[in-house]
């Protein structure tokens, strides 16, 4: 069985017949050599690459937890709550069953209720608003700035007398201008809610993000660049009171079991998962600089006036959890490239505050034109762990070509 060095060999090489991929491989106790194959497929995202780099490490933590007997709230999740807080700078770390519990969780912490309104970014992923109304709460939808984040220029416009909090997206894996968010918030006694589930390892002015707010939410989606094997999520606070009631909610709203103090949820983050996620928060500094190698050489190597590269904000030390194009012709260039091979995805297409879940709230196409034109423009490109220089640079190509 051969051992491979980039890439594992496709079982059928499919693309166009002008591009090849110069792969290295070898054979137990043979020397090494040189191949060449065409391109397979680049999708957005290779979890398999991703596991493959620390797989016997994975597989010893499966193992130990499986051989333990003791699959829920153990010692697996009570040492990566611990190790997690402690890398993102907090006080606490309650795990949970995934991001959008961990913004549930949040937002009836802090007593988010029916008559309450939170304001967030119209550009997010739709999870951060549900999270909002699942709490009772209604969302109010500002607009976002330059970078993608929530504009602070623009939030005290959308306080009233019912506003409870403000609920900030750091979007894509850079932070928003937090200093100035927060401030907000304090002038007018607002709670502050962040959503960190695209932002792990992010920092602002050498601050971790999440740990501006009353709360900081994260997700562990596989695809996050701190994921598990499933679904998971985490909640950081510096309060002892959020802490434990955010552990009194994601237990039935229960302290001693059998005994319930009001209603509650089951979102528990398992023993495998919190196993599985301290191996790859082992690695998250690397991964993290990997990731930031490889959007230096897209923003070196991309040219084409056609095409808006992400801009990098002063004092954000972006993370890169995905790699975000603007072109006005969107669709034109997703067939492009997608007849080349490369996929593409859009983050996101609809607006929340057009989604047919939130028909309810009033709004209507012209609202927030600024979050509008970013739907209709906006496309992320291959980025990924274990993304190959070859493959980079043919995206590169094919994108200059456009």
């Amino acid at each position: 069985m051969a051992v491979y060095d980039t890439i594992r060999l496709p079982k059928k090489a499919r693309v166009e017949d002008d591009y090849k991929l110069r792969l290295w491989y070898r054979l137990p106790g043979e020397a090494r050599v040189e191949r060449n194959i065409k391109m397979e497929q680049i999708m957005t995202n290779r979890l398999d690459r991703g596991f493959m780099r620390y797989q016997n490490e994975f597989e010893e933590a499966a193992l130990r937890v499986l051989r333990s007997g003791w699959y829920i709230t153990g010692r697996e999740l009570t040492a990566f709550e611990e190790a997690y807080a402690a890398y993102c700078g907090a006080s606490y770390c309650v795990g949970c069953g995934n991001g959008l519990d961990a913004l549930t969780l949040a937002c009836r912490a802090i007593g988010c209720g029916k008559g309450d309104e939170v304001i967030v970014q119209g550009n997010t992923f739709i999870a951060s608003v549900m999270g909002i109304s699942i709490a009772g709460a209604t969302p109010v939808f500002a607009e976002p700035d330059e970078n993608y984040q929530l504009d602070p220029a623009g939030i005290e416009e959308k306080i009233t007398e019912n506003t409870k909090a403000v609920m900030v997206v750091h979007l894509y894996g850079q932070a928003a201008k937090m200093e100035e968010i927060a401030a907000v918030c304090r002038k007018h006694k607002l709670k502050l809610i962040e959503d960190c589930a695209q932002s792990h390892g992010a920092r602002y002015h050498g601050k971790m993000t999440g740990t501006f707010g009353d709360i900081g939410c994260f997700s562990f989606y596989p695809s996050k660049n701190l994921g598990c094997f499933g679904d998971g999520g985490a909640v950081i606070t510096n309060s002892e009171e959020y802490r434990d009631r955010i552990r009194l909610l994601r237990n039935y709203g229960s302290k001693v079991r059998y005994y319930n103090e009001e209603v509650g949820m089951n979102s528990r983050l398992d023993e495998i998962q919190a196993a599985l996620l301290s191996v790859r928060l082992k690695h998250l500094p690397e991964l993290i600089e990997e990731r930031r190698e490889l959007a230096k050489r897209y923003l070196a190597g991309i040219q084409n006036e056609k095409i808006h590269l992400p801009q990098l904000q002063e004092g954000a030390d972006h993370v890169f959890h995905q790699f975000v194009l603007r072109c006005k012709d969107r669709d034109a260039l997703m067939k492009y490239l997608e007849e080349r091979k490369i996929s593409t995805i859009i983050h996101y297409p609809v607006p929340p505050h057009l989604a047919q879940a939130y028909a309810d709230l009033g709004y209507r196409e012209g609202d927030l034109p600024i979050t509008e034109r970013y739907a209709k423009e906006v496309v992320s490109i291959p980025m990924f762990n274990g993304l190959t220089r070859e493959e980079q640079d043919y995206v590169i190509d094919a994108i200059n070509a456009f």
